[in-house]
């Protein structure tokens, strides 16, 4: 793993990627023109490196367990919101 992290284009906190709850993707604007890529489900399971996938760069995201919390919540309350019919 040393070598996948010695070969990453760059170190990004967390707190800079965009989250969207619908597709649970974590994204960050890569220098082609794309956009690095993570899923929450990676990073639940400790996977630190986003990849573009236009030109394969990685980089490497800065984060604690902790800090997926709200992203988690925000996942749980998107999936309720919209499993219960609204009675009129």
């Amino acid at each position: 793993m040393d070598s996948l992290v010695d070969s990453v284009y760059d170190q990004i906190e967390i707190e800079d990627f965009t989250f969207d709850s619908n597709t649970q993707l974590f994204q960050y604007p890569c220098p082609c023109g794309d956009k690095f890529q993570i899923c929450l489900e990676d990073l639940k399971d400790g996977e630190e490196i986003a990849i573009c996938p236009s030109c394969s760069l990685m980089v490497q995201i800065i984060y604690d367990q902790d800090d997926l919390s709200p992203f988690i919540q925000q996942v749980s309350y998107s999936q309720t919101s919209f499993s219960h019919p609204i009675l009129a």
